[in-house]
């Protein structure tokens, strides 16, 4: 019998889901993934989950929920580290244990444990610890594996060729690149910025993309940067930086800012969380520096859509003010 194993669309999903599919497909596995966030998903989260949680935790346990009864695994890796001297946020670290202990009646979770903090070394044995839940035979774990990743670096070439998930038919889902979206001139390009759970979750983030695209701006976003050029202006802190997706987010926003190449940043944060605390600051300092407009949307379970669109407007008119009405006086004194 052809096992299930469901993975919840949260989270780190916006990241790895394609590499986590094709590896399970390739062992026989038949994968289920929890429907697009919507009310009842996210209402599902709030009850299960724990009120300090910020709202992709919240997200993710809905997620989870929807899918016990419906697979004989869930899949919850316990991300520690993914580059060596780098730490990911806590929660996720603490994921699997957290949804472990709200949620009742759950299948088995597969925890695998990913920490590359000291070297590569330690996946093969977390590839290897995860394929023998469906086969013993090492050999076929692994190659089911290089299989995947190689679907997953491609998959990691289109978005750095500016492919954006949600404006595309099938993507992630069935790997199939069915482009939808505009070839047209856009008049402006905005760099989204945030985790890929608050930009590429429709529901989150209130279809700030396709609003953005309705008013014919471009959307750019960190995963379009190469990691070797963001790591680059990362490394131009002061201070190392020993977040994983710190070094995404801000050595993507600071090349960007530095190559003129964005007329403006919307940063979408969730609630409460303490990597963004640091992070958006650190954007917001840069941006100023080189007059980028900048501007931050907070997010959480009460945040209301009218709200979110006043901001959005208000920042697209400032800059359209800005194009017709700014001189180049300086506001000194």
């Amino acid at each position: 019998m052809q096992l299930k194993i469901g993975i919840p669309r949260g989270m780190f999903y916006y990241d790895y889901f394609l590499l986590w599919k094709e590896f399970f497909n390739n062992l026989g596995a038949e994968v289920i993934i929890s429907p697009r966030t919507n009310k009842a998903i996210l209402n599902r989260g709030i009850h299960a989950c724990v009120d300090e949680a910020c709202l992709p935790v919240k997200i993710f346990h809905g997620h989870v929920d929807y899918l016990k009864g419906k697979v004989d695994y869930i899949f919850i890796p316990k991300i520690i580290s993914l580059y060596k001297r780098e730490y990911c946020c806590p929660k996720h670290l603490g994921l699997p244990d957290m949804v472990r202990y709200s949620l009742d009646g759950l299948p088995e979770i597969i925890d695998t444990e990913v920490n590359l903090i000291k070297s590569n070394g330690s996946l093969k044995k977390s590839v290897l610890k995860t394929g023998r839940y469906f086969t013993n035979n090492s050999r076929k774990i692994l190659k089911a594996f290089d299989k995947a990743y190689n679907q997953f670096e491609e998959y990691r070439k289109l978005m750095r060729q500016g492919i954006i998930p949600i404006n595309s038919v099938g993507f992630l889902d069935t790997f199939h690149f069915n482009i939808t979206e505009k070839k047209e001139f856009y008049k402006r390009k905005i760099l989204i910025l945030g985790h890929s759970y608050n930009v590429y979750d429709e529901y989150t983030n209130m279809n700030l993309v396709r609003k953005l695209n309705m008013r014919n701006i471009k959307v750019i976003t960190t995963e379009m940067i190469d990691d070797e050029i963001a790591r680059h202006y990362a490394s131009k802190l002061p201070k190392r930086m020993f977040w994983t997706h710190g070094q995404r987010i801000v050595g993507g926003a600071f090349h960007l800012i530095d190559t003129k190449s964005i007329d403006g940043i919307v940063y979408v944060s969730a609630f409460g969380c303490g990597l963004d605390s640091v992070l958006m600051d650190l954007v917001e300092r840069k941006a100023r520096e080189n007059h980028v407009p900048y501007t931050l949307l907070t997010i959480d379970e009460h945040t209301g859509e009218a709200g979110m669109n006043t901001r959005i407007e208000a920042f697209i008119d400032m800059l359209e003010w800005r194009d017709k009405n700014e001189t180049n006086f300086s506001t000194h004194g």
